[in-house]
C-alpha cells in the first residue's frame, strides 16, 4: 500500500524524472568521451569488419551437433569453397601463373579475388582473427557480420531485421544469383587461354550439388531458381563481352547460346520482359542492351510466382527447338554451345516436374541428348535435332 501510495505521489514522479535525465545526459557524456578516445573506429563505423570463421564456428553456434548447429562443420570438411585458397599453391596454378608472368598467384589479386577474397580487403576492415588462408567462407556470401552477429540469433529478430542490420539476403534469388555469379561465371580472355578451367553459372544445379549447411524456404522452386541464375549469367556474360575490343569466337558464342535460350524460355511466360532490340550480333552497343534487359529478367523472374505449371510449360517450350539446330546460318561451334546450355536447361527443369514417373520417362532421352552435347568439336546438329524431337514427344506424352 506504501509503495503505491509513493509511486503515485507527484514529488516522487518529479525526482525520478530529474535522475533519469541526469543518467541520460552522463550516458551521453560517457559516448562522446568514447568517440573522442577512439575517433578511427567513429569513423569506420559505415563499413562493418569482417570478423571472420572463427566468430562462427563455436560449438554453440554453427560449429556444433545437431541440425542447426553444423554449418562450420559441413562448410570446412565437405565443401569446396573452403578449400579454394589452397588451389592456388598447386602444380596447375604455378604452370597458369608462369604463363602469364604471375609471380605467386597465392598473392596476386586477379586470382585472390576469388579463391581468397579476404585478401584483397584492406587490412582495417578485418579482424586480426581472419585467416585468409581460409578462402571463400561464411561472410564471402552472407555478409560483413560485424553489425549483425551478436543480434542475429536472437528470437525476436526477424528475417528484415538481419537484413536491414547488413545480412545479406539469399533467400532472394536475384540477390542469391548476384553473390555467387562474379566467381563462376566470367574468365578473362588470357587467363583461359593460359589454361585457366571454362567456367558455366548455372545457380540450381551448382546449388544443389553443394553439401547444405541450410533450409530453402516453402514454396522454392528449382527451376525458377535456375532461369534467375541463367539471366544473370547472361548479364554478366555481356557485360564481359561489351569490354573486349576483338573477343574471341568462342566468347561469342557462349554468349549468343545463353541470348538465345533465355529469349527461347522468355517466350512461355507473359509477365517476363522482352525487348525485341536485343540481337545477337556481337557489337558493344547491343551487349550493352542484352546487360541491361537479362537484369531486368533477372528481378523479374525472381518476383514471379513459379508454379508446376510454369515449369511444364518452360519444359515444352525448349523441347520444341529443335528446327533451331538445322538452320544453316548459324555455325556448328555456335550450335554446340546452344546444346550445351539447352540440355544444362532440360536438366533442371526435368528435376523441377511435380510429377515423378514422367521425370523417370525423360531420363534416357535427356541422357542422349547430353551425349550429343558433350562433343563440342564434333557436334552434330542435325542428329541432336533428331533426338530433340525425341524428348519433345516423350515431354508430350501422358
Amino acid at each position: 500500500m506504501r509503495s503505491k501510495l509513493l509511486s503515485s505521489s507527484p514529488w516522487v514522479r518529479q525526482r525520478l524524472l530529474r535522475e533519469a535525465t541526469r543518467l541520460a545526459l552522463l550516458f551521453g557524456q560517457l559516448l562522446f568521451l568514447f568517440q573522442m578516445a577512439c575517433p578511427a573506429r567513429a569513423q569506420t563505423n559505415s563499413t562493418p569488419m569482417f570478423l571472420g570463421e572463427a566468430s562462427c564456428s563455436s560449438s554453440s553456434c554453427h560449429g556444433g551437433a545437431g541440425e542447426k548447429r553444423d554449418q562450420c562443420i559441413i562448410w570446412s570438411k565437405r565443401d569446396f569453397h573452403s578449400r579454394s585458397y589452397a588451389t592456388l599453391t598447386m602444380a596447375r596454378s604455378a604452370r597458369i601463373a608462369d604463363s602469364l608472368k604471375i609471380s605467386d598467384p597465392a598473392r596476386n589479386p586477379r586470382c585472390t579475388v576469388c579463391h581468397a577474397p579476404f585478401l584483397d580487403v584492406p587490412a582495417r576492415e578485418l579482424s586480426k582473427a581472419i585467416d585468409p588462408a581460409l578462402g571463400v567462407s561464411c561472410e564471402s556470401c552472407h555478409g560483413r557480420a560485424e553489425n549483425w552477429l551478436r543480434s542475429h540469433t536472437r528470437p525476436d529478430f526477424t528475417h528484415q531485421d538481419r537484413i536491414h542490420a547488413g545480412m545479406r539476403d539469399l533467400e532472394n534469388l536475384y540477390v542469391r544469383a548476384n553473390s555467387c555469379v562474379a566467381c563462376h561465371q566470367n574468365v578473362d580472355a588470357d587467363l583461359l587461354q593460359a589454361g585457366h578451367p571454362e567456367l558455366i553459372f548455372e545457380l540450381d544445379g551448382q546449388a544443389v550439388t553443394e553439401p547444405k549447411h541450410w533450409r530453402e524456404k516453402s514454396g522454392w522452386s528449382g527451376p525458377q531458381t535456375w532461369l534467375v541464375g541463367q539471366a544473370v549469367a547472361l548479364r554478366e556474360m555481356s557485360w564481359q563481352l561489351s569490354r573486349e575490343q576483338v573477343p574471341t569466337e568462342n566468347a561469342i558464342n557462349r554468349w549468343s547460346a545463353m541470348l538465345w535460350l533465355l529469349q527461347t524460355a522468355g517466350t512461355m511466360h507473359g509477365t517476363l520482359p522482352a525487348d525485341a532490340s536485343v540481337t545477337s550480333e556481337p557489337s558493344a552497343p547491343n551487349a550493352e542492351r542484352a546487360q541491361k534487359w537479362a537484369d531486368q529478367l533477372a528481378r523479374a523472374a525472381a518476383a514471379t510466382p513459379w508454379s508446376a505449371e510454369s515449369t511444364s510449360r518452360c519444359l515444352l517450350t525448349l523441347a520444341g527447338t529443335a528446327a533451331d539446330f538445322r538452320e544453316k546460318s548459324v555455325t556448328r561451334a555456335a550450335q554446340g554451345r546452344r546444346a550445351e546450355r539447352l540440355v544444362l536447361a532440360l536438366d533442371r527443369l526435368v528435376t523441377g516436374l511435380s510429377d515423378a514417373p514422367t521425370a523417370k520417362r525423360l531420363e534416357a532421352p535427356l541422357n542422349r541428348l547430353f551425349k550429343d552435347a558433350q562433343a563440342l568439336p564434333d557436334f552434330d546438329s542435325e542428329q541432336f535435332a533428331a533426338q530433340l524431337e525425341e524428348f519433345q514427344k516423350a515431354v508430350a506424352a501422358k
